[in-house]
């Protein structure tokens, strides 16, 4: 490393853990005497690259993992990729059902006219610089993983408060300020997901 860098790069040795493939809660029995396994190109396969891309980021390098044939491609919100990922489509969800409904949203959004409630979600969406600073320093590619998850999370809450409270909705047909600046909050959400989604490699889904 020293000659390859004229001594400017340290060599840096990270210990990694093994990855237990399971079916449904039972291992996957592999030999390579009998010819039996599974390669990496195999799982790709049957699951897709961003599926594998962002389960493996969800451990620590020294941590020891299960990957679930089953689990990662799961539509609940105990699969972190598919809660991540239907986050940023439910966002994107958003402007099509505005202009189906004829809302004019276009327009500097008032940012005054969010509350508190949605300065929970600002709060979240503000943590991402300092995360991946983190992150990088420490060499944890893990952190970005989870905090997306937890982004997601503060979003589909927020997204939730419109279930049993009309006026907590994003789209508000008699108040299209409130509307624009919501609106330009759940931008802010989905850009912060698709940056820390294309540091992992894996592409924000538009629709689930």
């Amino acid at each position: 490393m020293a000659a390859l860098t004229e001594g400017k790069v340290p060599l840096e040795v990270k210990l990694v853990q093994m990855v237990r493939l399971l079916r449904d809660g039972e291992p996957v029995k592999m030999s390579k005497r009998a010819g039996n396994f599974v390669t990496l190109a195999d799982v790709v396969r049957e699951v897709g690259k961003d599926v594998v891309r962002f389960t493996m980021l969800t451990r620590k390098s020294d941590a020891q993992m299960d990957f679930d044939f089953a689990k990662v491609v799961e539509a609940s919100k105990d699969n972190p990729v598919f809660y991540v990922q239907y986050a940023h489509a439910r966002i994107a969800s958003l402007k099509r059902k505005a202009a189906a409904e004829g809302m004019d949203v276009t327009g500097k959004a008032d940012l005054a006219r969010l509350d508190s409630e949605d300065l929970q979600l600002v709060r979240q969406i503000a943590q991402f610089p300092r995360m991946i600073e983190a992150a990088a320093a420490s060499q944890e590619p893990h952190r970005v993983a989870f905090y997306l998850y937890d982004l997601a999370s503060a979003f589909h809450a927020h997204w939730n408060l419109g279930n049993d409270r009309p006026e907590r909705r994003y789209l508000l047909a008699n108040d299209v300020e409130t509307t624009r600046a919501r609106l330009a909050l759940a931008d802010a959400a989905a850009q912060i997901i698709r940056n820390g989604l294309a540091i992992m490699g894996v592409e924000a889904a538009l629709e689930m």
